[in-house]
């Protein structure tokens, strides 16, 4: 979806998880989790209801629309593909994986993503080959 900012897509992938784990999600919840103002939940949250991605009122729980559901789990995606390339081809800690994937979910492109993702299949079935290869070149 063109006109969302990086700080929208941080909300929706938060509002996804919650979503995915059946756990409801209230505004000040969210402001929780995300080390955010209230006030600055409150207007993101505006904002994801005027692009029509979510539905929200300060009482209720805070619901995905059929459209912020498609978008929330695009960024999702792209967060855990990143995430997992790191941890699994590159060997970097879990933490420094998912901080590094939440900065660059928001830039990369679909085709180079996609070709992340081919590299872990590829990386997972040749897994054994490519460890020995790893092996034979830190002893050089």
């Amino acid at each position: 979806m063109k006109n969302i900012t990086s700080g929208l897509e941080d909300y929706l992938e938060e509002i996804y998880i919650a979503n995915i784990n059946n756990k409801p999600l209230k505004g000040a919840e969210l402001a929780r989790l995300l080390n955010i103002s209230r006030a600055s939940v409150s207007e993101a949250l505006s904002r994801l209801v005027a692009k029509n991605l979510i539905i929200y009122n300060s009482y209720e729980t805070i619901q995905l629309t059929a459209l912020g559901l498609e978008e929330a789990k695009k960024v999702y995606e792209k967060h855990n593909t990143l995430k997992k390339f790191f941890e699994t081809v590159l060997e970097i800690p879990q933490k420094e994986a998912s901080e590094n994937a939440c900065k660059i979910e928001h830039v990369i492109s679909q085709n180079i993503l996609n070709k992340m993702a081919e590299f872990i299949d590829f990386y997972e079935k040749n897994k054994t080959t490519l460890e020995k290869l790893r092996k034979e070149n830190s002893q050089k």
